[in-house]
């Protein structure tokens, strides 16, 4: 079994509203080991994207604590990379700016220039998008934008990379592809990845867990899946696999009928 990365022990998350104290989450325990993708889906307002921020440190917990490699989770930092459903480009700046100004914070101290571009440039190519480096991000496609948001994840080469409906923006047929390449490049890099999505298919597909949240307010874990399939996956393949229909179904039981009959 491989070290666990992130620790996450006995976590609540509480906000302050007009309407008076809001309980977000509750009692969240969870170890997510390294080399794993671990997905986080449950209906809409359940906190998925609010345990996320926890885990990038964007937020701090009301009660519990979160750990990533044995440290305390204070804030953010380059050890854990954010790729957001928005690009988060900046516009002034080309594909290959974007993606280089990343590298040089996390390694311009130890790195001459050379360096540097030399590994914004492997970045780039590591998801097909070095023939669109100077082009800036009004000029490529969306699916392209969201390349170069994952290229500058990668290109800081995080213990854990966190993506929050990385392509819930994105046509069917890009998303698909894109899919398809963050498997590839997962597989070529052997990255931790936790992932929020409101796919079913698409968690199915990409993890080696799905965390399946209770509805909010004060939600928590319900259910957790192991997916059982053998990689690298081809989705042609498992459209006619047993095994990928038992999960698919597994999810699914506990979305629309365990979940929405509590909530009925």
């Amino acid at each position: 079994m491989p070290k666990p990365l992130v620790k996450i022990e006995n976590v609540g998350q509480t906000f302050e509203t007009k309407q008076g104290r809001f309980t977000a989450l509750r009692d969240i325990d969870l170890v997510i080991h390294a080399g794993e993708v671990v997905s986080l889906i449950g209906h809409s307002g359940c906190g998925k994207s609010t345990l996320l921020n926890l885990i990038a440190g964007l937020t701090r917990p009301t009660t519990g604590v979160l750990l990533c490699d044995g440290r305390e989770i204070a804030g953010p930092g380059p050890e854990r990379a954010v790729v957001f459903q928005n690009h988060s480009l900046l516009p002034w700046m080309s594909c290959f700016d974007n993606v280089h100004l990343a590298v040089e914070r996390v390694f311009g101290g130890r790195e001459n220039r050379a360096q540097l571009r030399e590994r914004t440039r492997a970045a780039l190519e590591l998801v097909h998008m070095d023939h669109a480096m100077d082009k800036f991000p009004h000029e490529v496609s969306g699916g392209m934008k969201q390349r170069v948001g994952i290229a500058r994840a990668f290109a800081m080469e995080p213990k854990i990379l966190l993506m929050d409906e990385p392509f819930g923006a994105l046509d069917a047929l890009t998303r698909a592809s894109l899919q398809d390449e963050l498997t590839r490049v997962m597989e070529k890099t052997g990255a931790t990845v936790v992932m929020v999505t409101h796919d079913v298919d698409e968690a199915v597909l990409l993890s080696s867990r799905i965390v399946m949240m209770t509805n909010g307010p004060a939600a928590t874990v319900g259910e957790i899946l192991a997916v059982d399939l053998p990689r690298p996956r081809d989705r042609l393949a498992l459209a006619e696999d047993r095994a990928f229909a038992a999960c698919r179904t597994a999810v699914l039981d506990f979305l629309y009928r365990k979940q929405l009959r509590k909530a009925a």
